[in-house]
């Protein structure tokens, strides 16, 4: 079987919380410019996303946007999915003819949800539009004046408008003024920067504990000094350590008990997890992306054998921009971080700034840079995964 990598990207409704993921896949030994080899590359992220990896542990409990193609949709391959787990995205390249109309009319009546991507409004798709749930718009092909027609054009119909390829805040705004449902794009990862922006005073004293937590040579005693100083964090912290995800069999009850149980460089991680998702009223995305880069940061050192405490903070510690609305520099500026860490964040040098960059690509989903040493793709799509998964269970703890 060929290799393969799995990605996906976050959809979001109005109020940003995450509506699904599209699924995104590469395989070694697929033309995806290939009409058959497109089919079969459809077919392996089914059989590798639903059967083999699981899409629990791709998606959690959101849907998974797949991308079909004709073949696909004539072989009614989306009806051996779970039609409340899946939306049937048509892809704009889709030959349209009656056989497939009357496959995804087909697969609607049956409650599957069915997506047109890169929509065009012309006569042909028109059919599909009577039925269909979601149009994808790509806002940035598009354009501001083109994106106001389409959305126009489409009122008198009973469907969602998905806006993709959605790069700044700004945009987001006008267009869930204009009335769009879903978003997608990198707007929510960038900061939204505001002239002259001032941390909060919380902000601020948040940043200063991460400061006395992340100083290289801060003690047992001044930790315990300064953790139970906070009132605030000592509860989140024992209220942590004794949730499900650690599974302790015998309640911790002091910070003593907690650092003595952790150990130095475990509690650092825990603490700074615990700040940083207190540190802005940005959505719950946002620190679950900080946290799949730590946890792929730290995999990656792990695989070719390295220290991994630093990588797991270089990749969380790269989010500080979109979680404070300052930029990276100045972020990094507040913080008592060792050279090789701010080179790393800032300019992706060294090994860990080859790791971030490696899980940049990723999430980016820029195949042709996802690497790092000389670990296989395959490995790497793993560590992604596996990050996924840690991160989806620390923050429903957190």
């Amino acid at each position: 079987m060929a290799n393969f990598i799995i990605g996906r990207q976050q959809i979001l409704d109005r109020k940003l919380n995450v509506y699904a993921y599209e699924l995104l896949f590469r395989g070694q030994g697929f033309d995806l410019t290939d009409r058959d080899e497109a089919t079969q590359a459809t077919n392996q992220i089914i059989t590798d996303a639903i059967l083999e990896v699981g899409i629990n542990n791709i998606v959690d409990e959101h849907r998974a946007f797949i991308n079909f193609t004709t073949q696909n949709i004539l072989e009614k391959t989306p009806l051996s999915l779970p039609k409340d787990r899946i939306v049937i995205e048509v892809l704009e390249n889709v030959k349209i003819d009656l056989r497939v109309i009357n496959n995804l009319r087909e697969m609607s009546q049956q409650g599957y949800l069915i997506a047109l991507d890169d929509f065009v409004f012309t006569e042909e798709w028109k059919p599909l539009v009577e039925f269909a749930n979601i149009i994808k718009l790509d806002v940035l092909e598009m354009g501001e004046m083109k994106t106001r027609d389409a959305i126009a054009q489409l009122a008198p119909y009973n469907l969602k408008i998905l806006a993709e390829k959605v790069e700044t805040h700004s945009e987001y705004q006008y267009l869930r003024e204009l009335g769009c449902d879903y978003f997608q794009g990198f707007f929510f990862s960038k900061p939204n920067l505001v002239e002259g922006k001032r941390m909060g005073i919380n902000q601020l004293a948040a940043v200063r504990l991460l400061t006395t937590i992340n100083n290289p040579n801060v003690e047992f005693d001044e930790l315990t000094k300064v953790i139970s100083e906070d009132v605030g964090l000592s509860y989140k912290l024992l209220h942590y350590i004794n949730s499900a995800f650690f599974s302790i069999p015998s309640k911790i009850e002091s910070i003593n008990q907690a650092i003595t149980y952790l150990g130095m460089n475990e509690l650092k991680r825990w603490i700074n997890i615990l700040m940083l998702s207190s540190l802005s009223d940005k959505p719950a995305v946002v620190m679950q992306n900080a946290l799949i880069r730590g946890k792929m940061c730290e995999l990656l050192a792990k695989i070719v054998g390295q220290k991994t405490a630093n990588f797991f903070l270089i990749g969380m510690l790269s989010s500080l921009d979109s979680i404070l609305d300052i930029s990276l520099e100045e972020a990094m500026e507040q913080l008592p971080l060792g050279d090789d860490i701010i080179e790393a964040i800032l300019h992706h040098k060294g090994l860990g700034g080859e790791a971030l960059n490696c899980v940049l690509s990723y999430e980016h989903w820029d195949t042709g840079a996802i690497t790092f040493s000389n670990v296989d793709q395959a490995v790497i799509g793993n560590a992604y995964i596996e990050s996924i998964n840690w991160a989806t269970k620390v923050m429903s703890n957190v």
